[in-house]
């Protein structure tokens, strides 16, 4: 008897703890498949409709800078003075791109993006800006607009990201009142070469950054400091946005046009009146100085007094030339900016107050992790009426990467993408008219004047031989994304 129980007891033992192994296989698989399924439903609430991208600039993937007949750009110039780029870095070769475009075209295919924005070199295309064209600069976008279409990804092309033809540059540049048939001029042969291909066309990205940082602060190409060229910068590149508009209209009527603002919800630093006016300010300043003229409404001149002086570069019919009715508008969202009173900035009378002063999350730039901010924008363009459909032309992140046997790791970026994502989702719910959703960016690249340390990318460039890696965010899309 007491074998017999011996044995009863351990066969016991041995069904217990089998039905326990079973207990917490199903609570782990529970807990696991809550978290899968947590994202594929937050992905499932945007809709079949939704518009799921990636997104590039020219200058900053292509490289061949001086190959097959491609003129100088500011870009070029600038990022060849030193001093002007972290590390006297450029991007003469960046991610070469221009020689490996399929291979990045595959990988975003790979991971189930519907749309590959890109932009447009215009001194590629047009080596001086104007006149003689470059055929092989032609040749190349065709290549390129092929591929996506071959891989069954839509082409969304930028007209102009930053990258202006250096011999324009010599002649004023967006200073130059000339700017606006120098850009229909070159609007009108891309339409022509590309639109029976390209649908969708957004004409600038970010006018307020590369007029801003170009013209007034000097940050980025071509170096300028002055107030005089940040205001005639201004109402040239709002003129040559609607020209271009109206020229892509003419010429590929079934297309969807647009333009991509930067954005950023502008707080104030505490509710003291003289902090909520400099929010105000600065909220004019950041998001609405281009957007508000070509929905008709003018400049916000009385929320930014300093743009009065704009008059004197205006003549009789400008107010009339700077409206046009887009069919879509890009929000690029990347932080929240926190704004304060400054005796210290001149005529703006505000300053940021930098979040690394603030003690909040912050990326490997110093901006501020702020998800709310992508839901408070999107809500505040939403309010024009006019704005018929939203896409997020960009948003995204730089955070470290874990590279583990051959393995890219980067658990913070997800984190982001899924925090942001519920914002969006949220505002979509509430009846903003946000369509989709592209992500900056696909590769790492050369960041501007930071250089090619801040990673953005859902795939990891190794700059030493240009290989490619997809991170784990990349295979996060890749799995919500799986259709």
């Amino acid at each position: 008897m007491k074998w017999y129980a011996s044995e009863i007891n351990e066969f016991g033992l041995i069904v217990l703890r089998t039905l326990l192994f079973i207990f917490f296989l199903n609570c782990f698989a529970s807990f696991a498949q809550q978290n899968v399924s947590g994202d594929s439903l937050l992905f499932h609430g945007f809709g079949s409709q939704f518009v799921w991208g990636v997104a590039s600039a020219a200058y900053q993937i292509e490289g061949a800078f001086d190959q097959d007949g491609k003129g100088r750009s500011i870009w070029d110039e600038f990022a060849h003075t030193r001093g002007k780029i972290a590390g006297n870095e450029n991007g003469d070769v960046a991610t070469d791109f221009y020689h490996r475009y399929k291979e990045d075209i595959q990988l975003a295919k790979s991971m189930h993006f519907d749309v590959f924005r890109f932009s447009l070199s215009w001194s590629r295309i047009l080596p001086d800006g104007s006149g003689k064209v470059n055929d092989k600069g032609i040749e190349f976008y065709h290549k390129v607009i092929d591929e996506c279409l071959n891989q069954g990804m839509e082409p969304w092309v930028t007209l102009y990201h930053w990258d202006l033809p250096l011999e324009l540059s010599k002649k004023g540049g967006w200073t130059n009142r000339e700017c606006i048939e120098w850009f229909r001029e070159y609007t009108a042969l891309c339409a022509k070469e590309f639109g029976s291909k390209v649908k969708h066309w957004m004409i600038f990205n970010e006018p307020a950054a590369f007029v801003g940082l170009g013209y007034l602060a000097g940050y980025h190409a071509p170096g300028k400091r002055s107030l005089n060229s940040f205001l005639k910068a201004t109402h040239y590149a709002c003129l040559s946005m609607a020209e271009s508009g109206r020229t892509l209209r003419s010429l590929v009527p079934d297309a969807q046009i647009g333009s991509t603002f930067s954005c950023s919800f502008v707080d104030t630093y505490n509710a003291k009146q003289k902090h909520r006016k400099a929010a105000i300010r600065l909220d004019a300043m950041l998001n609405r100085m281009f957007i508000e003229p070509s929905l008709g409404m003018g400049y916000p001149v009385k929320d930014l007094p300093l743009l009065r002086g704009i008059k004197r570069y205006m003549l009789q019919g400008d107010e009339e030339k700077l409206k046009f009715n887009f069919d879509f508008i890009g929000l690029q969202n990347y932080f929240r900016v926190v704004a304060k009173r400054s005796f210290f900035v001149p005529l703006l009378w505000a300053r940021e107050v930098k979040a690394t002063k603030r003690g909040v999350p912050v990326n490997e730039m110093g901006f501020e992790i702020y998800p709310e901010g992508i839901y408070k924008v999107t809500k505040q363009f939403a309010a024009y009426s006019a704005i018929k459909s939203i896409y997020i032309t960009e948003n995204g992140t730089c955070v470290p990467d874990s590279i583990e046997n051959g393995q890219i790791h980067d658990e913070q970026r997800i984190s982001f993408f899924r925090r942001y994502l519920e914002q969006v989702l949220k505002a979509k719910n509430e009846g903003v008219p946000v369509n989709g959703y592209m992500i900056w960016s696909l590769t790492d690249n050369f960041e501007w004047s930071e250089g090619y340390r801040p990673r953005f990318g859902l795939v990891y460039v190794d700059y030493k031989d240009l290989s490619r890696y997809i991170k784990d965010s990349g295979n996060w899309f890749r799995t919500n994304l799986m259709k």
